[in-house]
């Protein structure tokens, strides 16, 4: 069948440019953003001396900016869908450094660049420190499902809440500090096969870009790795912005809501 024949190759040929762009991506865009205090772990060092081709803007690889879903329905996502700049962040609820981005520099990228249209950001589980990391993960889907995941997050990354683990009996607690409305179908939801599916697709992506550590980032394809000083993050936002906009992309200013909050 020449149409399914196309469409392999067509995959085939997509995942080879994010595996060049993940060789790359460890070698210099990573270890270029690792905070000196080694902040977000560790990120293998893969090709080593490895630098953007010429003419490419400088740590942005096109492969990477094009992982962002930009799906409107999409209840692990705040900002508009077609905003032009996109921060897909991977990150687990047992980091402690995730919990410091999720408190002290996401608050202010919400409230100046989120709210006034510039910036989406979309949010991919990356369980990494085990059993815990991965029934937070579930559970955090699950609070999607009835569009409480913002506020879920912000429970499990509240100070001293990693601290008491993500128990079944916790994350019912989450739940309910979330604002969850039916916290029996959420229990439900997080044991569902589609919970364990969803998390697995969001694991399996970052660690095909080569991603190890957490909290990891891509801003319209430019990575940015650990909980980096705000600036490191206006800079790059701002700086995705600008090209966005000398490309003609769209502001993202007006029409649709924020995707943060509400319910089903």
């Amino acid at each position: 069948m020449p149409q399914s024949n196309n469409n392999k190759k067509k995959n085939i040929a997509i995942g080879a440019g994010v595996a060049v762009a993940a060789l790359l991506l460890g070698a210099a865009s990573y270890t270029a953003t690792k905070p000196s205090d080694s902040a977000g772990g560790t990120v293998k060092e893969a090709a080593e001396g490895a630098a953007p081709s010429a003419g490419q803007q400088a740590g942005v690889y096109p492969e990477l900016e094009r992982l962002a879903r930009r799906d409107a329905e999409d209840p692990l996502a705040q900002g508009r869908a077609d905003a032009p700049v996109v921060m897909v962040e991977y990150a687990d609820f047992k980091c402690g450094f995730c919990g410091k981005f999720a408190r002290d520099t996401e608050p202010g990228l919400v409230k100046k660049y989120v709210d006034e249209g510039t910036l989406r950001i979309e949010w991919r589980n990356f369980p990494i420190f085990g059993a815990d990391s991965e029934r937070a993960a579930r559970g955090a889907w699950a609070a999607g499902k009835q569009g409480r995941f913002w506020q879920f997050h912000e429970a499990a990354y509240a100070d001293g809440s990693k601290e008491k683990g993500f128990g079944e009996d916790r994350l019912k607690e989450l739940a309910q500090e979330a604002g969850v409305k039916d916290v029996g179908r959420f229990v439900r939801d997080a044991g569902s096969d589609a919970a364990k599916a969803a998390v697995k697709k969001d694991q399996e992506e970052a660690y095909g870009l080569g991603a190890t550590s957490t909290p990891s980032f891509l801003v319209n394809g430019r990575p940015i790795s650990g909980a980096q000083p705000d600036q490191v993050f206006d800079q790059a936002i701002e700086a995705a912005a600008k090209s966005a906009a000398s490309q003609g992309k769209g502001s993202g200013k007006g029409g649709s809501a924020s995707g943060k909050g509400g319910s089903e």
